[in-house]
């Protein structure tokens, strides 16, 4: 009996030991980890990384009796499109962004799927990253999203089919706007600081209503926000923002009832719009906004008035110039403004103003000076000095290249030597428009210069005339411009290129996709489907993986994923101090990039270049002509948050990617710019100092609070 109890306890331990043992699992990344491998492949513009290369196991021989040892499989590699699976929510989430930030069209599909989350904030972000895709492929899935429960994913979804520029789904947007309408959801509209959100039907009709705009479906936006006499059912600004973006000359009656709105918001788009259908018939709607209280709405009406070109404002325009308490922005407007209109007195006034202190006023007062009257302009340019700021002198060349020919080119030809460079550009362009004989020298000759800006614009005129053995030069003027740190002088040369066809073009092309700038990439990618769709296929895969300036440990820090603060930023002007909230949380590689450039001061001393009265504010140009960044590009962080006053932005070359230093705050709300330009900010306090800044005006120092010091003291 013991024998036999024995040998069976024997025969059951060795069948326990024959069993294999299942191998450990890998030990699952943190949430930390996950969103550094988020960041990395965002920035690198990957969906994954490429599977490691394994070398095989060493044999292991075990003792008789015994197991060989187990070994962990190694981790798979960090991939987006797995991480749609994850089980938390906010990663699923956050990958869904990650994939629209990176802009392959193989994210559409997972994306789509994504649709049916159990999440509601999934699937809204689902939708989101398909709009950012644009590919049309997604319209049939986004369709679908319009019926979803939640007004989060509808109105993601509507604004995903915007985006993506498919007017077949105009209909179904359409009818998602009508039906919010008639359920009542909208007779009260929201309060100004209420509108950022996204959870409320009123949210998915105002994106359902932008997104009606950007396909341009006039038919659709009226049948949802007009009443059967064109009159507007709802009077929420942004419908007036709809009406005048649309740019259709039916909505005239309804713009017009628009003008005597409560809310300044509605009436100064309202005045834009009149102003883009340049009908005479707003007079009577536009004229009494020129006393408002608010600054927006008297701007918008100006300049509508401008863009009608009827006399009839003239007197109270040149009342507003020649007041001295007018706002700066409101007389700036104006001198551009009365340009259009013959009346008595104008064009005195503006050769009065060719010697005002401001260089703004100055430069305007020569644009509408040469407008009004060609003839005499001729007359007093022979007896004008050249204007000791360059600003003034670059306009004055751009409104030579709208004179005839024998006028405009020998003045132009003496400007070829101004001292400031940021002057030529200006130049170069209005000789080409004039087509001066003999440029064709003067512009090869060019693309040698030191300056790239200029190279830029001699090469655009290259482009434009196309001489013999321009191509060649070109290709050269790409290979020259590897030097500079900015990258404008090698988009330039490429962009002229692609004029001499896809045999001259398509080779400097192709090496473009391995420049060390991804801005230069992407552009040279998007000029090759323009001239060789076919050829182009792989172009996606091969400007792959994103080159970076980033230290390989950044994405890791704690600071950009998981944030303990909030950190403000503060630029200190002559005007004031403007205090910013930066929005870490949803761009904060666009975050940690302006951090370290306030940080080593490079935003000190720096001027605002830009400023555009009821737009923007932008700064952050070390040339202060619009054409200079840091000396290399980030990558866009699109997301949700909307352009409205006191937004801040980054900065963008008419393609995606090209953003460095360049920032912009809005004065009022610009919905146009939502989800095509980086929001990292908003104003939190001195958004009177934003008001008040005027071109040229200096930023003294941005100083930096991370929730522990302000650096630099």
């Amino acid at each position: 009996m013991r024998t036999t109890i024995v040998f069976a306890l024997a025969v059951t331990v060795a069948g326990c030991a024959s069993v294999p043992l299942a191998p450990p699992a890998p030990a699952g990344p943190t949430y930390e980890q996950e969103m550094a491998w988020l960041l990395r492949l965002e920035d690198q513009r990957l969906l994954r990384d490429p599977a490691p290369t394994v070398a095989p196991p060493a044999p292991v021989v075990a003792r008789r009796g015994q197991q060989p040892p187990l070994v962990a499989p190694p981790p798979p590699p960090p991939d987006l499109v797995r991480m749609l699976s994850d089980p938390e929510a906010r990663v699923r989430r956050r990958a869904a962004l990650a994939i629209g930030h990176v802009g392959l069209r193989e994210g559409v599909m997972p994306l789509a799927a994504l649709l049916t989350d159990a999440e509601p904030e999934v699937r809204q972000m689902a939708a989101f990253a398909l709009g950012l895709l644009g590919d049309k492929s997604a319209r049939d899935p986004l369709v679908s999203a319009l019926a979803d429960p939640s007004p989060l994913v509808q109105g993601s979804a509507a604004e995903a089919l915007g985006l993506i520029g498919d007017v077949s789904a105009a209909d179904a947007v359409g009818r998602l706007a009508s039906q919010v309408v008639q359920s009542g959801a909208l007779a009260v509209v929201p309060e100004d600081d209420a509108e950022g959100g996204r959870s409320t039907p009123a949210a998915a009709f105002r994106l359902a209503i932008y997104a009606l705009v950007r396909l341009k479906a006039y038919d659709q936006l009226a049948a949802a926000v007009l009443d059967p006499s064109g009159q507007p059912r709802v009077r929420w600004w942004p419908v007036a923002f709809a009406l005048e973006r649309i740019e259709d000359k039916r909505a005239l009656n309804a713009l017009m009832a628009l003008t005597a709105d409560a809310n300044p918001y509605t009436r100064a788009f309202a005045a834009k719009g009149l102003g883009v259908l340049k009908d005479r018939a707003a007079l009577p709607a536009l004229m009494p906004l020129l006393t408002s209280a608010d600054r927006a709405v008297v701007i918008e009406a100006i300049h509508a008035l401008g863009r009608i070109g009827d006399a009839t404002p003239s007197p109270a325009l040149l009342r507003l110039i020649q007041v001295p308490a007018t706002d700066a922005h409101v007389r700036l407007e104006a001198v551009a403004a009365i340009g259009t209109m013959h009346f008595p007195g104008v064009s005195d006034l503006l050769l009065d103003l060719l010697s005002d202190p401001s260089p703004a006023i100055r430069a305007a007062a020569l644009r509408s000076a040469a407008t009004l009257d060609p003839d005499e302009f001729v007359v007093v340019l022979s007896g004008l000095d050249p204007d000791a700021d360059w600003i003034v002198r670059a306009a004055l060349a751009s409104v030579l290249g709208t004179l005839p020919s024998d006028i405009g080119v020998p003045k132009l030809r003496s400007m070829l030597d101004d001292a400031d460079q940021r002057v030529i550009p200006s130049v170069l362009e209005s000789l080409v428009k004039l087509r001066a004989p003999n440029l064709a020298d003067v512009l090869l000759q060019r693309l040698k210069v030191d300056d790239p800006a200029v190279r830029e614009a001699a090469a655009a005129g290259v482009g434009e005339l196309k001489p013999a053995g321009g191509d060649t030069a070109l290709a050269a003027a790409y290979q020259f411009a590897q030097r500079d740190s900015m990258y404008a002088a090698r988009t330039g040369a490429l962009e002229a290129l692609t004029k001499y066809g896809a045999a001259a073009a398509a080779p400097v092309l192709r090496s473009a996709l391995a420049d060390t700038s991804w801005a230069v990439r992407v552009r040279a990618a998007m000029l090759l489907r323009e001239i060789d769709p076919v050829g182009a296929a792989d172009v996606e895969t091969q400007m792959r993986p994103a080159p970076t300036t980033l230290p390989a440990d950044v994405y890791q820090a704690s600071r950009l994923v998981a944030p303990p603060v909030s950190t403000e930023v503060y630029i200190d002007t002559d005007r004031g101090t403007i205090q910013i909230e930066l929005a870490v949380l949803d761009a904060p590689l666009t975050v940690e990039n302006f951090i370290a450039l306030a940080r080593r001061g490079f935003f000190n001393g720096l001027t605002f270049h830009r400023v555009v009265a009821d737009f923007v504010i932008q700064g952050g140009d070390p040339r202060g002509d619009g054409e200079g960044d840091p000396g290399f590009s980030i990558r866009d962080e699109l997301n949700e948050r909307p352009y409205l006053r006191g937004t801040v932005g980054m900065a963008l070359d008419p393609w995606p990617d090209s953003g460095g230093s360049q920032f912009f705050i809005t004065h009022s709300p610009q919905p146009h710019l939502d989800a095509r330009y980086t929001v990292f900010g908003r104003v939190v306090d001195g958004m009177d100092v934003v008001d008040k800044i005027q071109q040229g005006d200096v930023i003294r120092r941005v100083r930096v609070w991370d929730g522990v010091q302000m650096t630099p003291n």
